[in-house]
């Protein structure tokens, strides 16, 4: 078959799976978003070659227990205090928990920076590895599956928007970076990558933005001119964080001598390959969201 219908193929494939699974239900999203959870663990272990039986059991354990609990919270306390005769503060427990493991999250993300930029840094030691699995791996699905929630309950079309801006700003920073790139944005780790191309995926990234809060969204008149400011925001987040996160994955692919992550998607690589920016990007939209409720 040739590359590119191949490519087309299996493209079409994920992009109508994430759609159908965000768009059906919460539990078909919580159920996707595990089974990639365990595929780009599986994939991350062989990059950085560690036993992957450990992490994908703690890794699964700690996804599932905390998207039941945030799921199904009245249910839970119901539970406790039927069998148990235990009167829990769930949304308590669960904002404090959630506040540790995205400190957890962004510290990791500091470290995975730092690697980045370091020439020196060209081996992982074993502690740092386990730590790479849990804040750069782990931990961030978490909070992908949390932004789909905004305020309160589940809303699709925040995790849509949000996919679309990573989309939008990929193929943007493809095609402007193809067509007048000169200038390397960080050659040694990403030689195809440009400045052009950078700013021309942001720039594109936040009309998105705009667009998707006032056609897609659709806020109310009321709220309207503060969604977009904050879509364009997250457009911006995406375009900066999000290409810092794919090039971080191009480090540990480059250490690891392998082009992809993973075979799983024929010429695309890997479901890592794909949700590369996303995994990096999804703490910093939701400290952004945290932030905003509490100012607001």
């Amino acid at each position: 078959m040739n590359e590119t219908l191949k490519r087309a193929i299996s493209g079409a494939i994920y992009i109508v799976l994430l759609l159908a699974s965000i768009l059906f239900s919460t539990e078909s999203f919580y159920l996707l978003f595990g089974i990639f959870l365990f595929i780009s663990i599986y994939e991350f272990c062989n990059l950085i070659q560690i036993n992957k039986v450990f992490p994908i059991l703690f890794g699964t354990l700690l996804y599932s227990s905390i998207a039941l609990i945030s799921s199904y919270k009245k249910e839970t306390s119901d539970f406790f205090i039927k069998n148990l005769n235990l009167n829990l503060n769930l949304d308590i427990d669960i904002n404090k928990t959630t506040i540790i493991l995205l400190a957890i999250t962004l510290v990791v993300s500091i470290k995975c920076v730092i690697f980045l930029f370091y020439d020196t840094i060209q081996k992982i030691s074993p502690s740092s590895k386990y730590l790479y699995v849990l804040g750069y791996i782990i931990l961030p699905f978490i909070f992908i599956t949390k932004i789909s929630f905004g305020i309160k309950n589940y809303n699709p079309k925040i995790i849509i928007g949000l996919f679309i801006l990573i989309w939008t700003n990929d193929t943007f920073a493809y095609i402007v970076g193809k067509s007048i790139g000169k200038h390397k944005l960080f050659e040694r780790i990403s030689p195809k990558k440009t400045i052009e191309g950078f700013f021309g995926g942001i720039l594109f990234a936040v009309v998105a933005g705009y667009l998707i809060s006032k056609y897609y969204i659709q806020a109310s008149p009321k709220f309207s001119e503060k969604s977009i400011l904050i879509w364009c925001v997250i457009a911006l987040i995406v375009g900066v964080i999000g290409t810092i996160g794919d090039l971080i994955e191009s480090k540990f692919k480059r250490i690891a001598g392998v082009k992809d992550s993973g075979k799983i998607m024929p010429g695309h690589g890997g479901i890592l390959d794909r949700l590369d920016s996303v995994i990096f990007v999804a703490p910093f939209v939701f400290l952004f969201y945290k932030i905003l409720d509490y100012v607001r």
